[in-house]
């Protein structure tokens, strides 16, 4: 028996019944509130929330169990015109993401309404075969028949199996969709055992922690082109965690204002990065800072494969 064929054995038996399984691709412009449901959804943090447009780099898995089904969403990178190398290499993640899925799932920021990205995106999808369901967010902002009016308007442009309504930052309609998941994803075994919430490496989730504080600290003054990495990790016989990460900017002047005066700010960002993956690791960490300026890392490929991103050409 497979390592597949047990969780589902064990998941059956706990649950008196089948289980049902399967990829759910969360897709939508930058800023829509993607990462904010995933974390919604699977109860926990897997994926990073700044205000910073395109957050999320690449895909980052969310594993949650409702009844007897295990849902795996895929938050993707935000959709938007790129001009970037890194843009193109997040776009083209976004997208194939997508078409990996057996379900995907349009997260439209109802403030926003179907204004720049999100009109393009609906048109994307419709060269997408897999089937798809609507998400209006942020419905406690605006007004019913507005909401109303863009949910016919999108359902105009795609035939979505299902439109919900919700709020990711408070739960409110949620729990509906997931009712709707855990009965529409296919019978089959589960992919993860049952207390995994993430398919993200430590190493790389640590990582992800400090560029969310960096940004959430820098969100005006640092340009969008920063980067961090994970480079040592020591288990010490004390029972705490030794990280050692790099920063990676382009410029001398972005050095400045990371470390801002009397290295001041990168305290306070170490300070935030650490408390949070104490919480998380439930063991005490030495986290340690370094800031390298790398000009033109957007055009490494190293840096790339770092971020789980195909180095497009």
């Amino acid at each position: 028996m497979t390592q597949e064929e047990d969780i589902a054995a064990e998941a059956a038996a706990e649950t008196n019944g089948p289980t049902h399984s399967g990829f759910v691709a969360l897709i939508g412009a930058t800023n829509a509130g993607k990462s904010t449901l995933v974390n919604r959804l699977v109860g926990a943090k897997v994926s990073i929330v700044s205000h910073k447009v395109q957050t999320t780099r690449a895909i980052v898995r969310g594993i949650a169990i409702h009844d007897n089904a295990q849902i795996v969403f895929m938050d993707t990178p935000g959709i938007f015109k790129p001009r970037r190398r890194l843009d193109r290499a997040m776009v083209t993640s976004a997208w194939g993401g997508a078409r990996d899925a057996d379900l995907i799932v349009l997260l439209i920021d109802s403030e926003r309404g179907l204004r720049g990205d999100a009109e393009a995106i609906l048109d994307g999808l419709k060269e997408v075969r897999q089937p798809k369901i609507l998400l209006l967010n942020k419905i406690d902002r605006v007004n019913r028949e507005d909401l109303l009016a863009l949910a016919a308007a999108a359902n105009e442009k795609i035939a979505f199996e299902r439109t919900f309504m919700i709020s990711a930052e408070n739960g409110s309609g949620c729990d509906d969709v997931m009712d709707y998941l855990a009965k529409t994803l296919p019978e089959g075994p589960w992919y993860y055992p049952e207390d995994q919430i993430s398919d993200l490496p430590m190493r790389q989730l640590a990582a992800e922690i400090t560029r969310e504080k960096l940004f959430l600290r820098l969100h005006q003054e640092l340009p969008y082109a920063s980067h961090v990495e994970t480079e040592k990790w020591e288990e010490r016989k004390d029972g705490s965690v030794r990280i050692e990460q790099v920063i990676y900017l382009e410029r001398d002047s972005q050095k400045k204002i990371a470390l801002g005066k009397g290295g001041e700010t990168i305290k306070a960002i170490s300070t935030a990065s650490r408390k949070e993956l104490s919480e998380i690791l439930e063991q005490p960490v030495h986290l340690f800072l370094f800031v390298k300026v790398r000009e033109n890392w957007g055009d490494d490929p190293e840096r790339f494969r770092e971020m789980g991103l195909d180095f497009p050409k």
